[in-house]
């Protein structure tokens, strides 16, 4: 039985380990895919999650920060004002995902050029979006591990290149506790949702049977 749940209020935050780096005539870029399509990934102990092809279509990236590990009291590394060309930060989609682009002053600041220096090291190769979600499935309720399926994203509002991603293809890490209780309370709330469902179906039954003893 599947489940379509109502729109989110709560950001959520997923990572992936797909990061490089470039540097030419025109300056010093950070590239990669903070979000992949198709991939079934274990979030927690809990559920699996896809982010379904097309999930970004109509998706708001009027305002955009890149950061490191989330860290939004800092000034942003680059940003994305209604995804222009004039932007430090551009965003589209391919056939992997979500695609990010980001121009970095390492000339002028200390932190980008850190950054840029332990993405060409290697030292972080992991990137994450904060996101809020606009339609979701949720199916296999009753088993151990759901599948929900992230089908239309409403708002990106932030990327970072992170030390340890939430999650790099197969599960999440449990150094991000903040993600792991969202997921928990996901679940809880799909859960809920399909109780309610199903205690609706049975009393419409028996209102029925009774009519038809009447």
């Amino acid at each position: 039985m599947t489940v379509k749940l109502p729109d989110k209020d709560e950001p959520i935050k997923r990572s992936f380990s797909l990061l490089d780096i470039r540097a030419d005539d025109e300056g010093s870029f950070i590239e990669g895919h903070p979000a992949v399509y198709d991939q079934k990934t274990t979030i927690g102990r809990w559920y699996y999650e896809i982010i379904e092809r097309g999930a970004f279509d109509g998706c708001n990236f009027d305002d955009v920060l890149f950061s490191t590990n989330h860290d939004l009291r800092k000034i942003p590394l680059a940003r994305s004002r209604r995804n222009n060309g004039n932007s430090t930060m551009q965003l589209k989609t391919d056939d992997t995902g979500l695609y990010v682009r980001a121009s970095l002053d390492i000339e002028n600041n200390s932190e980008s050029k850190s950054l840029y220096s332990a993405v060409k090291r290697g030292d972080i190769d992991g990137m994450s979006f904060i996101f809020y979600i606009d339609k979701e499935e949720w199916s296999d309720l009753d088993s151990d591990m759901p599948t929900r399926r992230i089908k239309s994203i409403k708002r990106v509002m932030e990327v970072s290149a992170v030390n340890f991603p939430a999650y790099s293809g197969t599960d999440i890490n449990a150094r991000d506790q903040a993600a792991l209780d969202n997921a928990r309370k996901a679940l809880e709330n799909a859960r809920s949702q399909l109780d309610n469902s199903e205690n609706e179906l049975e009393l419409l039954k028996y209102k029925s049977q009774i009519l038809m003893k009447g």
